[in-house]
């Protein structure tokens, strides 16, 4: 069987392998260190943030966030519904209930309908504790509409940012949103630590707190001593050193990813039905652009004549790896019964949407053949149709 081609797998070079190797020599091989101490500044550098808290995840940042901005039981977070579980499970780790707002053609929140959501809930005397917006597939929200309509309301917003590192909106980069944004650095992001997350703040005090509570909740004295509950969420100094060598490549990553987006662009410019999806109008550049993290396409079947659903089918039989978009949080068994404004939007697309090799791993023998199998595929499809 041929090689497998990953939907985004981890790019290492030798970079990587000698930041590991200094790492392990320095003796600092447990969590916390001095590439820990310089990951956390390198990130704020780059995000144009104040303070950096590296993690263990990107749902540790976004359960610690929650945590400083107070929520618990019998509070309310508005969040996005087309995204990954992790959003909507580290709201339930605080003991708050997500609610779920529907995307508009994006993938991202709609602000029409986060309004929606505010008026109603406030109606019935629900309190809302934060709003939690997911950059899909490293594309920003519409951070101006979603702030204001928060800020009217007097609610925070936690950007999760973990899918957008690397992405620019209005010129700031996309973790610079919010309170605070939640990073991921899991091994199919558009960098890694092999696991791993950040959380980006510029409250010096939420940031002091965050590493406080990541890091058991110690208090700074001889013995072990704890007054709150903490969480064993800090990040390895090993780790550590390899997300500082990855963050040195990551905007050659992304211009890698960009030119995977160009060749799918021109693959399916002429094949009627068939868009790239929620591509914002800087996406080659400027002053607006996602990180090209992973590129999706959006299939109308019926003027397509082929489904996502066919494509993902004929790709899987070429050993190569292609996905739809997030199942909706409010269509999961997990999360069906819980409060959602929907419009169908995300259901459209989960349905719809199918997202395609985007490493910047792929080298140009890899990226040939997913073309070439792509290629083959709607030639087959145009002559179904023309028999």
């Amino acid at each position: 069987m041929t090689e497998r081609i990953y939907l985004s797998s981890p790019d290492v070079t030798q970079l990587e392998e000698d930041a590991l190797v200094r790492a392990i020599r320095s003796g600092w091989v447990a969590p916390l260190g001095p590439e820990v101490d310089a990951f956390e500044e390198e990130l704020a550098e780059y995000t144009g943030r104040k303070h950096a808290v590296a993690l263990s995840s990107g749902t540790a940042a976004l359960h610690l966030a929650l945590l400083n901005l107070g929520a618990g039981p019998g509070d309310l977070v508005l969040t996005s519904t087309l995204t990954f579980a992790a959003t909507a499970n580290s709201i339930k780790y605080t003991g708050a209930e997500p609610v779920f707002v529907d995307c508009d053609e994006t993938g991202n929140m709609n602000p029409d309908l986060l309004e929606e959501a505010f008026a109603t809930l406030e109606s019935e005397g629900r309190h809302v504790k934060a709003v939690v917006p997911v950059d899909l597939l490293g594309k920003v929200v519409d951070h101006e509409r979603i702030d204001a309509i928060a800020a009217q309301h007097g609610v925070p917003v936690l950007s999760d940012a973990a899918e957008s590192l690397g992405a620019v909106r209005d010129g700031r980069s996309s973790a610079s949103f919010g309170v605070a944004a939640a990073l991921s650095f899991n091994g199919n992001k558009i960098m890694t630590t092999s696991g791993g997350g950040a959380l980006l703040t510029d409250d010096e005090e939420m940031a002091q707190r965050t590493r406080y509570l990541a890091t058991q909740a110690r208090q700074p004295v001889v013995h072990y001593e704890h007054t709150d509950v903490g969480y064993n969420y800090r990040m390895s100094n090993i780790l550590a050193a390899l997300g500082r060598a990855q963050l040195s490549r990551l905007d050659d990553m992304i211009e890698r990813r960009r030119q995977h987006r160009v060749r799918y662009r021109e693959l399916f410019q002429d094949v009627p039905g068939v868009t790239m999806f929620g591509e914002p109008s800087g996406a080659d550049g400027g002053d607006t652009r996602d990180n090209f993290w992973l590129t999706s396409i959006v299939v109308d079947a019926e003027h397509a004549g082929f489904t996502a659903e066919e494509l993902r089918l004929h790709l899987a039989e070429q050993n190569i790896e292609a996905r739809p978009l997030w199942k909706p949080m409010h269509m999961q068994p997990v999360y069906g019964e819980h409060r959602a404004f929907v419009d169908g939007t995300s259901e459209r697309l989960f349905h719809a949407g199918l997202s395609l090799p985007s490493a910047s791993a792929l080298d140009e023998t890899q990226s040939a053949r997913v073309s070439d199998s792509i290629t083959q595929f709607l030639r087959q499809e145009q002559a179904d149709v023309a028999s």
